[in-house]
C-alpha cells in the first residue's frame, strides 16, 4: 500500500490549502475528489464563447485579514473590484443592498440620509433581540422594504419562510442610509487576475512531488487502498457517518448559461447602459416569487475580461437530492440540533480533521474557509510532529 502523511478528501479550497501547508514542511498528501477538476465550487473556466465564468455560481472574494490575502498572494495577482448588485422588482432596477439610492427610487425624488433615517425609525418594528431572518430585517427597515427585497427571494432560495430561518441568513446583508452601493463590507475585494483555477494550479505546482491528486475518485473506494497518518475530510459530515442520524438538510442549485455576441449586446445597451454587457451590473436579484430564478450573474463586470462576448448565468434554487450538489446548509434550529449530534461523533474521531463548509455544516465565505484550513493545517502538523 502506498504511504502518505495525509489523505485529503476534497480538492477544493480547503483541501488544497491544507495540502500546500503540509507540503511546505515536507509532508506528503493524497488529495481525492469525485469531480473531474480541482478547485471545488471556486472552479472557473472559459466557456465556448471564450468568456471566463464561475461554473458553480459567482465567488466574490473578499477579506479583512492580511494573513489570508498574503497567503493567497503567493499564487496569484489580484484584480481589485467592487461587487455591485441590483434588485429587479416592480418593473425597475433598484440599488441593493438597501441604501439612500434605493430610498430615492422608492420615493421617486431626491432625499437625504436624515430623511431616510427618520423614515426607517417610523417604519421599523422594534425588536430588541431578533430571533429569525424576518425579524432581523423588519427590525431594521420595517415590512414594506422587507417584502419588496427579502421575503420572496428568501422563500425561493431556501424553500422556507424567513421566519423559520436563522437570523444569520438575512443578517449577512447590510442596510445603509448613505449612498454606499457596495455589496460587501470587507476592505479587500478582488478576484485572482487569471481566475481561481489558475491560482489553484500554481498552488498545486508549488507542492511538487509532495502531493498527488486523483480526480473522479470517491474516497470510500480508495481509503482502504492507501496507508495514511491523518485524514482531512471536507465533504458533508452526515455522509461521513453514513447518515446514521438521518440526512442533514441542504439546498442545491441549477444553472442556465446563455452567451451573447456583439450584435445582441448592441441591442441591449439601452437596458444595460454599457457597451458589451447584457445587464447593468454584475448581479441582478429577482425577489418576485413569480420568477423561477433568484438571480442573473454576468461575471464579466467583475473580471473586466476584454472580449466582445458575454455570458449570463441564471441561478435556480433546487432541492438537494441524491446525485445533486449540496451547496448550502439550511440554518434553522432542527438542522443545528442534528448537526450537533454529528459534531459529537466527529469530536471522537482520532487523527481526522473536519474542515470547510460541508464538514462543519456552516455557510462560510472563502476567506473564512482559507483561514480555517490554515489553522487546521497548523494543528495537524503540530500533532504529527509530536
Amino acid at each position: 500500500m502506498k504511504k502518505y502523511d495525509c489523505l485529503i478528501v476534497g480538492a477544493g479550497i480547503s483541501g488544497l490549502v491544507v495540502a500546500e501547508r503540509m507540503a511546505s514542511v515536507g509532508y506528503t498528501s493524497l488529495v481525492v475528489d469525485k469531480r473531474n477538476h480541482f478547485g471545488g465550487n471556486c472552479y472557473d473556466y472559459k466557456d465556448e464563447a471564450g468568456v471566463l465564468i464561475h461554473k458553480y455560481g459567482p465567488h466574490y472574494f473578499r477579506a479583512s485579514s492580511d494573513r489570508i490575502t498574503d497567503y493567497l498572494s503567493q499564487f496569484t495577482e489580484w484584480m481589485p473590484t467592487e461587487y455591485n448588485i441590483r434588485s429587479y422588482t416592480q418593473g425597475k432596477f433598484w440599488n441593493f443592498p438597501i441604501n439612500l439610492n434605493t430610498f430615492e427610487t422608492f420615493l421617486g425624488r431626491p432625499s437625504t440620509t436624515e430623511e431616510f433615517e427618520a423614515w426607517i425609525e417610523e417604519k421599523r418594528i422594534p425588536i430588541e433581540d431578533p430571533k429569525n431572518s424576518e425579524e432581523v430585517i423588519i427590525s431594521q427597515v420595517g415590512w414594506e422594504l422587507y417584502e419588496m427585497f427579502f421575503k420572496g427571494y428568501t422563500k425561493k432560495q431556501w424553500r422556507m419562510d424567513p421566519k423559520e430561518l436563522d437570523k444569520s441568513v438575512c443578517g449577512r446583508i447590510p442596510i445603509r442610509t448613505n449612498r454606499d452601493d457596495r455589496y460587501l463590507r470587507e476592505p479587500f475585494q478582488a478576484l485572482p487576475t487569471e481566475g481561481y483555477t489558475a491560482m489553484f494550479q500554481r498552488m498545486i505546482s508549488s507542492m511538487g512531488e509532495k502531493v498527488e491528486i486523483k480526480l473522479e475518485t470517491c474516497w470510500e473506494e480508495i481509503k482502504n487502498q492507501v496507508n495514511y497518518r491523518w485524514l482531512v475530510y471536507t465533504g458533508p459530515i452526515d455522509k461521513y457517518f453514513d447518515n446514521c442520524y438521518g440526512p442533514l438538510p441542504y439546498r442545491s442549485l441549477r444553472f442556465e448559461h446563455e452567451s451573447f455576441g456583439p450584435e445582441e449586446l448592441k441591442a441591449r445597451e439601452e437596458t444595460s447602459g454599457k457597451t458589451g454587457f447584457w445587464q447593468p451590473t454584475m448581479q441582478i436579484n429577482y425577489p418576485d416569487v413569480s420568477v423561477p430564478f433568484t438571480r442573473i450573474v454576468e461575471i464579466k463586470h467583475a473580471t473586466c475580461q476584454d472580449t466582445p462576448y458575454t455570458t449570463i448565468v441564471r441561478e435556480f434554487p433546487a432541492d438537494y437530492t441524491e446525485g445533486s450538489e449540496p451547496y448550502y446548509p439550511v440554518p434553522f434550529q432542527e438542522s443545528k440540533d442534528l448537526y450537533a449530534k454529528y459534531k459529537a461523533l466527529a469530536d471522537k474521531e482520532e487523527k481526522v480533521s473536519f474542515t470547510g463548509r460541508l464538514a462543519t455544516y456552516r455557510y462560510y465565505n472563502m476567506d473564512q474557509v482559507v483561514g480555517m484550513a490554515l489553522v487546521e493545517a497548523e494543528k495537524i502538523i503540530e500533532k504529527i510532529n509530536k
